[in-house]
């Protein structure tokens, strides 16, 4: 006969393993993005986010976006950005829709936009950011 303590405990440690299993997440969504940046407006825009305003950086994480990265680079005389994030929500369109609803967002981009430079991509689709497609990955 099968010590009844052994198999509660083994029950235990089975129902655990499944609902450890079913909280697992998928793994996140990648995107990035390039645009220009303006020389005349770059240190500003540095500055910006230097000092990111709270309220837009709650809203950023609201939406289900972790390792946001925004970084720049020169070519041929050129400024551009690149951005980067990781997306862990379950319907990215309305969660975009949701920041870009936000009024604190809203305020934040019109100081960010007129320092960025759209690419003819972007342009033609009133974008400032072109999407990018992932060509590798090392998990």
């Amino acid at each position: 006969m099968v010590d009844p303590k052994l198999m509660k405990t083994l029950f235990c440690l089975l129902c655990l393993a499944w609902l450890t299993g079913c909280a697992t997440s998928p793994p996140p969504q990648r995107h990035a993005w390039i645009t220009g940046l303006k020389p005349d407006k770059a240190d500003y825009y540095r500055q910006l986010h230097a000092n990111p305003w709270p309220a837009v950086s709650k809203t950023i994480k609201d939406c289900h976006i972790r390792n946001f990265s925004i970084h720049e680079c020169e070519i041929d005389g050129r400024l551009y950005l690149f951005a980067y994030l990781e997306y862990t929500g379950k319907d990215f369109d309305a969660d975009m829709r949701r920041m870009a609803a936000d009024p604190e967002t809203q305020r934040w981009w019109k100081e960010t936009d007129p320092c960025q430079s759209p690419l003819p991509p972007a342009a033609a689709q009133g974008k400032i950011w072109t999407d990018l497609k992932e060509v590798y990955y090392l998990p």
